[in-house]
This record gives structure tokens, C-alpha cells and sequence, in this order.
């Protein structure tokens, strides 16, 4: 692959056909509701129609294994009426949307919001044009409007004189391209869908499977030198100096480039102090690396480590912390406003059935993705070519304008697939590396990090520490709680999701937060917040139960009543799992109940713990409500896919940060989970309330995971797993 333009050339090819293809453009209206974690959730489509009747889809979110090459092209060809088999899809070209004044809106893939924030637009892309077509046809056939259907790539008409008259969608582009509609139509409601709702495969799996798709990794332009980038192993120290003279006569050896950091605390996105050695091929360049002799000035990190943030948060959870509120003034939706929060530690005092728990703490997580992190960049005089590993094309298109201070009118960066990405796609410095030494030795440059650079580098999922207090009533149920989390300084958000709006009715609530020093870079993980706080709260839910004398899955049924979308997933749970929490034979089943990114996903895991103490995890099953679904079949892979995502961080992972540094940065020290660790059963149900709500479902069937098996433990063996990763608890 020498050239990464021939998709883009194809797409201009079926815009420009001479046989009469036509491409139609769709400006959609902005959305109400702008804010989610991904950024803003406006889209712009592009539907292209060939004469074959092949209808091309620009979609310019990425592809990273999630599906959204599939859920776009779904949602158009659900309002177009076109068959499946008629659909393609097209990477979107970063520099025409940068510089058209946003075209697509956004390019930013992540937060699961693909189709649950976006697809009012996306169908309504296709519902404009399935109208445009319908009156280019009444305007040809002479015919009202009303008497024109159009269905499965075809229009179709009854004509006073002709009889039934029929053509294709693609003899009608050309003129339907023209009109203008006095009224965008309305897009389908639920139930009169045809295609969504369906199982179907993704169009990129064929791609994947035999080879043919192009990941940054696989880019090769002429001229192409390699190199190997090592920033300071403490985040935010800096390069004092380094001796080039010991390395450049190893072999392949061509340059060395110092990257300078702009900005004392860089962001994630921000180019670190670095060095990196160009050579004619990366193991080359790679090894020249790590003999080379270099002085850091490590900076204030040097004296943090994971033990010195866990001393502490012990002593901050030992008083009180900062109240946190959401933006009305609340801990969660369902509190009363007229909560007095600064008095809840008092009357947990003042009861005589207090719980107390003990400390919960997760450690920093990394990405790990599967492809490691890479860019190749072209650099010249009049146009700069960049293919990077990126969740939002446009904003890496952007920060290699701004590290070249060039125009993006001249910066063309390259869609490909991704391997992996999970939020490390939005936290990226390597397309400015590969950018600034393509710029300092005038040829095209690829940059790998080695995965030893890349964890190191990684933005991590932040630590977490929390314990909570509460008061029990008559019945057993909280009346009172409060609970302190302890995270890092950088995005306090993270602490609040999960806990400060659970859906239990505790009448009187208050959630307290405190943080530690830390220097390590902190980014997005998916189901970023959830997926830590989800560990905390789902076992000390299962606390509170057993100590009110209540069956754990009972209570969170009685604490969540009037609550539909919880309901559903709870009375399916308690319905289908076969619940119990009396299995015997160092057996034990846990559940637990996380909503994350609009939809609640609940875990019920089944686990076995041998005399030994060896763990298996024999069944985990999903009970999920996004409130609507367009490809069940797809939705099944992704709470799969992040439930082992969850689980494996859950088991074997945890960064040690030693001295400022992370320490375990390769497999051999930083595990995930193997095939033979898989749980042998693995159900997903989708419980859709489908009452005018969407979810997201790329992220959710995680953060109950570690949990749910956790409580499962707990009725296996009496142990009660107080941190991660779990492969190290006393069973």
C-alpha cells in the first residue's frame, strides 16, 4: 500500500462518474443536546449514489472494532430504502471537514455516542435523499408526488397512461441532486423500521479478516525513514542531554531529532520533551535508542509512587472531603433537592445501626492496545500527508497543523482502521512526533513506539480509593450515606460517575471527594469513571444488603422502585440468571448493576474457587437496557468485547508506579487476560425499554464486571476482594 489516497480517489470517482453518479449532499441541523464525554454530537453525512444503484456513506468516525462503519451506512440505508448488499461505506476526508467550516460536524469517535446521540441526523441524511429522489421522479414521470414510492433502490409509479412505471435510484441522482425541499421529512419512528433492529454483519470484518485492511502501521510511502521516540519515563520531566556521538555509526543510523516541549505541564495531546534516533529501519532506529546515553531532569514525579498516593488517600479518607454536587445542585437525579448534604454525616453519627466500610482502591490502568501506537508523516515544502492512530481525525489534523505552524488548508491526514483504541485514540503526541522529524530531516518518517514507550507514555485511567458510612432503618434499607472517594488532581469528574448519581433512593446522601498528587498523564478508558467507581459501589451495595439481612439483587430491586429502565434490567436478572447466593461446593454467584454512558448493564457472574484458592470465572451473564438497539448482533460483540476489556484489567492488571515512573511496561509484567482465562459462558440480553431514550452501547457491559465477580467471590469463599488486580487476593 504506497498510496493511502485510493480510497478518497474512489469516492471522487463514484462523484464525478461520467455515467451519471451523482454525490448528494446533507447539511443536518445541530442537536439539541450538545454535551457528552466525547465532545459535541452534531454530524454531517454524505450519501453517494452509482449508477449500479451502490450507494457510498462518508463516515467520518473511526474504526477501531466498535462497529460504527456499520452502524452509519445502517442508519442512512434504514431511511433510504436501499437493499443491505447495495451499501458501502467511505472514509471521510479530514481536511475537507476542517477546512468547510466543520462539514461533518464532528469527527470525534468515542463516548459510545455513534448512534445513540447521532442518529437523528445520520437517518435523517437518508430520509432527505430517499425525498429528493421521489421528487425527481414526479418531476420526470410527470406524475404527483404522492403516487411515488420509493423502495429497495427503486421508484416506482402508477402513470395515468403509461401504466406502472419503475427506475433506480441511480437514473434519478443527477436531478435529485438539484432539488430542494420546501420540508425535511420526519425520520422513522420505532416499529416501522425494516432494516435496523436486525442482526448484521459488519462491513469491516470481511476487510480484517483476509488481510486487506490498512492500519497506520502498514503505511509505507516512498523514501520512508524510521524512528524511535523516548520521552522522559517520568511524565512531565525533560531532556537535559543526550550523546549522539555514541550511536551514529551503528548500523542504519541516519539522524537524531531533540522534540522540544512547549508548555511546562503538557496535556496529552501536547508534544513532550523527547528524543528520537531516525534510521533506515525501526528496529535500527529502536536499538540505537537504548544505548544511547541520556540525562533527564525527571522533575517533581520523582517522588511519587503509587505507595505515597495510597498513604495519602488513607489519611484524607480519614476525615472529611470536598462535597461534590452535580449541576443542580445534587448528588443524583433522584435525590430531593431539599437534602441539607452538610448534615448526613450527622445522622449517621447520631443512629445506632451504622455500617462502616472498610477501603476500596483500584490502581492506574493502561490502554494496551492491541496495534501500538504510530504515524507516518510526509512533510513538505507545500503539503504535509499524515496516517496516525487517532479517535478524531479532525483534531489530529489540527495539532499537526499547529506543531508545524502550518495551514490545515495544506495538511491532509489519512483515515485508516484502527487496532483498538478504547480512549487511547484521543491521547495521542505521536502524529506531532512523526510530524516534527519528518519536518527535521526532510523525508517521510514512521514512528512506532515500542510498547515499553507506549505504556510508559500512556494517558492511564486514574487510581481510586473510597470507603463509605451509613445509618440502616427499621427495615434494614440506608437512610443515611455518605461516601468519600480519593483520585487524582487532574479530572475529578471521573470520582462522580457511578456513585454521586446511583439510582438507590438513600433518602439523605452526600458524596466527598479528596485528591492526591500525581503527574501521571490521565485520559479517557472506556467507560472512563464507571469503570473504576462501578468496583466500589456495586460491592459496597452488596454490604449495605447483608447488612440490613437483605438478598443483594432484592435490594437493589426495592432501592431503584419507579425507575423503569433499572427495573427492567433488575427483574431480567432475577428472571433468567437463576439467581442464588446459596450454591455451595466453593461456588458463588454475584451481581451487580452499573449505568455508564446512558444505559444500565447489569452482571450476574458465576464463579468457582478451588481449596487452593485458584479462581475461575465459569459464566458471566448481561442484562442490558440502552433503551433501543439497531443491530442486536453487533451490540452482543460490543458488551462482550468490554466486558473482557473490564475483566481482564480487573484480574491482571494495575501499573506499579515507582519513583515517578511506571515500572511494569510490557506483557511479561503487565498481563491481560489469555484466551484459556475467558470464561468458557458469556450471555448478553437486551432488555430495550424502547420508550424515546438511547444509550450507548460501545462501553457499558464493563464496569459491572469486576464487581459482580467480586461479590461472587465473596459467597464462593466468605472473602470479600477489597482491590484489584483480583489474581493477587487471598481466596
Amino acid at each position: 500500500m504506497n498510496d493511502m489516497n485510493l480510497t478518497r480517489r474512489n469516492f471522487l470517482k463514484f462523484s464525478t462518474s461520467a455515467a451519471g453518479g451523482i454525490m448528494i449532499g446533507f447539511h443536518l441541523p445541530v442537536m439539541a443536546e450538545a454535551a457528552t464525554d466525547g465532545g459535541a454530537v452534531e454530524i454531517n453525512a454524505w450519501l453517494t449514489i452509482d449508477p449500479d444503484n451502490i450507494v457510498s456513506i462518508v463516515t467520518p468516525q473511526t474504526e477501531m472494532g466498535q462497529g460504527a462503519f456499520t452502524a452509519v451506512p445502517m442508519m442512512v440505508a434504514e431511511e433510504l430504502d436501499i437493499p443491505w448488499e447495495n451499501v458501502r461505506h467511505v472514509f471521510a476526508d479530514a481536511n475537507r471537514h476542517v477546512n468547510n467550516n466543520n462539514l461533518y460536524t464532528t469527527t470525534s469517535t468515542g463516548g459510545s455516542t455513534t448512534v445513540s446521540r447521532r442518529h437523528p441526523y445520520i437517518m435523517q441524511a437518508g430520509a432527505s435523499a430517499r425525498e429528493r429522489l421521489r421528487v425527481a421522479a414526479a418531476n420526470r414521470w410527470q406524475v404527483p408526488l404522492e403516487r411515488v414510492v420509493a423502495k429497495q433502490g427503486f421508484l416506482t409509479a402508477d402513470h395515468e397512461e403509461q401504466g406502472t412505471i419503475q427506475g433506480s435510484y441511480g437514473e434519478f441522482a443527477a436531478e435529485a441532486a438539484e432539488i430542494t425541499l420546501e420540508e425535511e421529512p420526519a425520520i422513522k419512528a420505532y416499529g416501522d423500521w425494516w432494516l435496523l433492529g436486525k442482526d448484521v454483519k459488519r462491513l469491516d470484518v470481511p476487510l480484517k479478516t483476509n488481510g486487506t485492511a490498512i492500519y497506520p502501521i502498514d503505511v509505507t510511502v516512498p523514501d520512508m525513514v524510521h524512528a524511535a521516540v523516548q520521552a522522559c519515563p517520568v511524565p512531565e520531566g525533560k531532556l537535559v542531554s543526550y550523546d549522539f556521538d555514541a550511536v551514529k555509526d551503528m548500523p542504519g543510523v541516519i539522524a537524531v531529532v531533540e522534540l522540544e516541549q512547549t508548555k511546562d505541564v503538557p496535556a496529552f495531546t501536547d508534544l513532550r520533551s523527547a528524543v528520537a534516533i531516525v534510521a533506515e529501519s525501526w528496529y535500527q532506529a529502536k536499538n540505537a535508542l537504548a544505548v544511547m546515553p541520556i540525562v533527564w531532569d525527571n522533575g517533581r514525579g520523582a517522588s511519587i509512587s503509587y505507595d505515597s498516593q495510597t498513604a495519602e488517600a488513607m489519611q484524607l479518607l480519614s476525615g472529611p472531603g470536598t462535597l461534590l454536587l452535580d449541576e443542580d445542585g445534587n448528588l443524583g437525579k433522584n435525590l430531593d433537592k431539599g437534602v441539607n448534604h452538610e448534615a448526613v454525616p450527622g445522622l449517621i453519627e447520631a443512629s445506632d445501626r451504622q455500617v462502616i466500610g472498610e477501603v476500596y482502591s483500584r490502581p492506574f490502568e493502561t490502554h494496551a492496545t492491541m496495534m501500538p501506537p504510530c504515524a507516518v508523516a510526509d512533510v513538505k515544502d507545500d503539503r504535509v500527508d499524515v496516517w496516525t492512530f487517532t479517535q478524531d481525525i479532525a483534531r489530529s489534523l489540527n495539532e499537526v497543523a499547529d506543531q508545524l505552524g502550518r495551514e490545515t488548508t495544506n495538511v491532509f491526514l489519512h483515515q485508516t482502521y484502527l487496532g483498538g483504541g478504547f480512549g487511547g485514540g484521543y491521547n495521542m503526541d505521536v502524529h506531532r512526533q512523526a510530524a516534527a522529524i519528518s519536518a527535521a530531516v526532510g523525508r517521510p518518517v514512521k514512528v512506532i513506539r515500542s510498547r515499553e514507550e507506549d505504556i510508559a507514555q500512556d494517558s492511564q485511567r486514574p487510581p481510586v480509593w473510597g470507603n463509605y458510612k451509613a445509618a440502616l432503618g427499621e427495615d434494614g434499607l440506608p437512610v443515611a450515606l455518605v461516601t468519600h472517594f480519593v483520585g487524582e488532581e487532574k479530572m475529578p469528574v471521573f470520582s462522580q460517575r457511578a456513585v454521586a448519581n446511583m439510582p438507590y433512593l438513600v433518602p439523605n446522601r452526600r458524596h466527598e471527594y479528596s485528591a492526591v498528587q500525581n503527574h501521571i498523564p490521565i485520559g479517557y478508558h472506556r467507560a472512563p469513571g464507571a469503570n473504576s467507581n462501578g468496583f466500589i459501589v456495586e460491592q459496597m451495595v452488596d454490604e449495605l444488603a447483608l447488612a440490613g439481612d437483605w438478598d443483594p439483587l432484592e435490594w437493589r430491586i426495592k432501592m431503584t422502585e419507579g425507575n423503569e429502565p433499572w427495573q427492567r434490567v433488575l427483574m431480567a436478572m432475577k428472571e433468567k440468571s437463576g439467581w442464588t447466593t446459596d450454591m455451595g461446593g466453593g461456588e458463588g454467584m454475584g451481581c451487580a448493576v452499573v449505568e455508564s454512558h446512558g444505559t444500565i448493564a447489569g452482571c450476574v457472574a458465576t464463579v468457582a474457587v478451588s481449596r487452593r484458592g485458584q479462581l475461575f470465572v465459569d459464566k458471566l451473564q448481561y442484562f442490558i437496557n440502552s433503551g433501543y438497539v439497531i443491530d442486536p448482533l453487533v451490540a452482543t460483540e460490543q458488551a462482550e468485547s468490554s466486558a473482557i476489556w473490564e475483566l481482564s484489567h480487573a484480574m491482571f492488571g494495575g501499573l506499579m508506579l515507582r519513583d515517578g515512573r511506571i515500572v511494569n511496561t510490557n506483557f511479561d509484567s503487565y498481563p491481560v487476560m489469555k484466551m484459556p482465562d475467558t470464561p468458557p459462558e458469556i450471555e448478553v440480553h437486551l432488555e430495550m425499554s424502547e420508550d424515546g431514550w438511547w444509550g450507548g452501547l460501545g462501553e457499558p457491559a464493563g464496569p459491572p464486571t469486576p464487581p459482580a465477580v467480586a461479590n461472587a467471590i465473596f459467597f464462593a469463599t466468605g472473602n470479600r476482594v477489597r482491590s484489584t488486580p483480583i489474581s493477587k487476593a487471598e481466596l
